[in-house]
Protein backbone atom coordinates (compact mmCIF):
# COMPACT_ATOMS: atom_id res chain seq x y z
CA UNK A 1 0.00 0.00 0.00
CA UNK A 2 1.20 3.46 -0.86
CA UNK A 3 0.00 6.49 1.07
CA UNK A 4 0.18 9.93 -0.51
CA UNK A 5 -0.32 13.13 1.43
CA UNK A 6 -1.64 15.64 -1.09
CA UNK A 7 -1.13 19.04 0.50
CA UNK A 8 -1.95 22.44 -0.92
CA UNK A 9 0.99 24.64 -0.01
CA UNK A 10 4.71 24.73 -0.56
CA UNK A 11 7.82 26.27 0.92
CA UNK A 12 7.11 24.97 4.39
CA UNK A 13 9.37 25.98 7.30
CA UNK A 14 12.32 23.70 8.02
CA UNK A 15 10.67 22.32 11.18
CA UNK A 16 7.75 21.04 9.09
CA UNK A 17 10.05 19.38 6.56
CA UNK A 18 12.16 17.84 9.33
CA UNK A 19 9.15 16.66 11.36
CA UNK A 20 7.49 15.01 8.37
CA UNK A 21 10.75 13.46 7.19
CA UNK A 22 11.36 11.94 10.64
CA UNK A 23 8.07 10.03 10.70
CA UNK A 24 7.89 9.21 7.00
CA UNK A 25 11.33 7.59 7.01
CA UNK A 26 10.15 5.24 9.77
CA UNK A 27 7.37 3.80 7.62
CA UNK A 28 8.05 0.34 6.17
CA UNK A 29 8.34 -0.42 2.45
CA UNK A 30 4.88 -1.99 2.43
CA UNK A 31 3.33 1.31 3.63
CA UNK A 32 5.45 4.06 2.14
CA UNK A 33 4.27 7.65 2.39
CA UNK A 34 4.89 10.26 -0.28
CA UNK A 35 4.33 14.00 0.15
CA UNK A 36 2.73 15.63 -2.92
CA UNK A 37 2.71 19.41 -2.70
CA UNK A 38 0.32 21.43 -4.83
CA UNK A 39 1.00 25.11 -5.35
CA UNK A 40 -1.78 27.17 -3.77
CA UNK A 41 -4.02 29.23 -6.02
CA UNK A 42 -3.72 32.99 -5.65
CA UNK A 43 -6.50 35.36 -4.72
CA UNK A 44 -6.16 37.92 -7.47
CA UNK A 45 -8.31 40.02 -9.80
CA UNK A 46 -11.55 39.40 -7.96
CA UNK A 47 -10.90 35.69 -7.36
CA UNK A 48 -12.47 34.83 -3.99
CA UNK A 49 -12.09 31.95 -1.55
CA UNK A 50 -14.73 29.80 -3.27
CA UNK A 51 -12.99 30.09 -6.64
CA UNK A 52 -9.60 29.37 -5.05
CA UNK A 53 -10.97 26.25 -3.30
CA UNK A 54 -12.61 25.06 -6.51
CA UNK A 55 -9.40 25.43 -8.52
CA UNK A 56 -7.38 23.64 -5.84
CA UNK A 57 -10.05 20.90 -5.60
CA UNK A 58 -9.67 20.00 -9.25
CA UNK A 59 -5.94 19.51 -8.77
CA UNK A 60 -6.40 17.53 -5.55
CA UNK A 61 -8.91 15.15 -7.16
CA UNK A 62 -6.67 14.76 -10.21
CA UNK A 63 -3.65 14.00 -8.00
CA UNK A 64 -5.64 11.44 -6.00
CA UNK A 65 -6.65 9.54 -9.13
CA UNK A 66 -8.36 6.25 -8.22
CA UNK A 67 -6.89 6.11 -4.71
CA UNK A 68 -9.01 5.75 -1.59
CA UNK A 69 -9.46 9.46 -0.86
CA UNK A 70 -9.43 10.86 2.65
CA UNK A 71 -10.31 14.52 3.17
CA UNK A 72 -8.69 16.07 6.24
CA UNK A 73 -11.43 18.31 7.57
CA UNK A 74 -12.29 19.68 11.00
CA UNK A 75 -15.85 18.35 10.61
CA UNK A 76 -14.74 14.80 9.83
CA UNK A 77 -14.69 11.82 12.17
CA UNK A 78 -12.23 11.86 15.07
CA UNK A 79 -11.04 8.27 15.48
CA UNK A 80 -8.96 7.05 18.38
CA UNK A 81 -5.50 5.74 17.61
CA UNK A 82 -6.75 2.15 17.78
CA UNK A 83 -9.65 2.95 15.43
CA UNK A 84 -7.21 4.54 13.01
CA UNK A 85 -5.03 1.43 13.16
CA UNK A 86 -8.12 -0.68 12.33
CA UNK A 87 -8.84 1.56 9.35
CA UNK A 88 -5.25 1.29 8.15
CA UNK A 89 -5.47 -2.51 8.33
CA UNK A 90 -8.63 -2.33 6.22
CA UNK A 91 -6.84 -0.14 3.64
CA UNK A 92 -4.07 -2.73 3.45
CA UNK A 93 -6.59 -5.58 3.04
CA UNK A 94 -8.41 -3.64 0.30
CA UNK A 95 -5.16 -3.33 -1.65
CA UNK A 96 -5.85 0.24 -2.74
CA UNK A 97 -3.45 3.12 -2.43
CA UNK A 98 -4.57 5.93 -0.16
CA UNK A 99 -4.53 9.69 -0.81
CA UNK A 100 -4.91 12.04 2.15
CA UNK A 101 -5.93 15.58 1.14
CA UNK A 102 -4.97 18.68 3.10
CA UNK A 103 -6.59 21.84 1.75
CA UNK A 104 -5.05 25.26 1.31
CA UNK A 105 -5.52 28.39 3.39
CA UNK A 106 -9.21 28.53 2.42
CA UNK A 107 -9.80 24.85 3.24
CA UNK A 108 -11.16 22.07 1.06
CA UNK A 109 -13.87 22.64 -1.51
CA UNK A 110 -17.07 20.67 -0.99
CA UNK A 111 -16.34 18.67 -4.15
CA UNK A 112 -13.29 17.11 -2.46
CA UNK A 113 -15.31 16.29 0.66
CA UNK A 114 -18.06 14.74 -1.48
CA UNK A 115 -15.55 12.73 -3.53
CA UNK A 116 -13.80 11.51 -0.39
CA UNK A 117 -14.28 7.95 0.84
CA UNK A 118 -13.78 9.25 4.38
CA UNK A 119 -13.50 12.61 6.14
CA UNK A 120 -11.01 12.64 9.00
CA UNK A 121 -10.54 15.32 11.63
CA UNK A 122 -7.25 15.48 13.48
CA UNK A 123 -8.85 18.06 15.77
CA UNK A 124 -11.82 20.38 15.96
CA UNK A 125 -9.29 23.19 16.35
CA UNK A 126 -8.12 25.13 13.32
CA UNK A 127 -4.50 24.07 12.89
CA UNK A 128 -1.68 25.55 10.81
CA UNK A 129 -1.12 23.55 7.65
CA UNK A 130 2.47 22.72 8.56
CA UNK A 131 1.35 21.35 11.92
CA UNK A 132 -1.30 19.21 10.19
CA UNK A 133 1.37 17.67 7.96
CA UNK A 134 3.56 16.73 10.92
CA UNK A 135 0.62 15.43 12.99
CA UNK A 136 -0.67 13.40 10.06
CA UNK A 137 2.74 11.84 9.39
CA UNK A 138 3.09 10.98 13.08
CA UNK A 139 -0.41 9.48 13.31
CA UNK A 140 0.17 7.30 10.25
CA UNK A 141 3.38 6.02 11.82
CA UNK A 142 1.64 5.50 15.18
CA UNK A 143 -1.18 3.50 13.55
CA UNK A 144 1.40 1.34 11.76
CA UNK A 145 3.23 0.80 15.07
CA UNK A 146 -0.02 -0.36 16.73
CA UNK A 147 -0.72 -2.82 13.91
CA UNK A 148 2.78 -4.26 14.23
CA UNK A 149 2.97 -4.28 18.04
CA UNK A 150 5.86 -1.84 17.92
CA UNK A 151 6.60 -0.24 21.29
CA UNK A 152 6.29 3.33 19.89
CA UNK A 153 2.61 3.42 20.89
CA UNK A 154 2.36 2.88 24.61
CA UNK A 155 -1.41 3.37 24.98
CA UNK A 156 -3.81 0.63 25.93
CA UNK A 157 -3.76 -1.98 23.20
Amino acid sequence: MKLRIIAVGHKMPAWVEQGCAEYLKRMPREATVEMVELKPDKRAAGKGGEQVRESEAQRIIEAAGRDYLIALDEHGQEPTTLQLADRMQQWMRDGRDVALAIGGADGLHDSVKQAADWQWSLSRLTLPHGMVRVMLAEQLYRAWSVINNHPYHRGDI
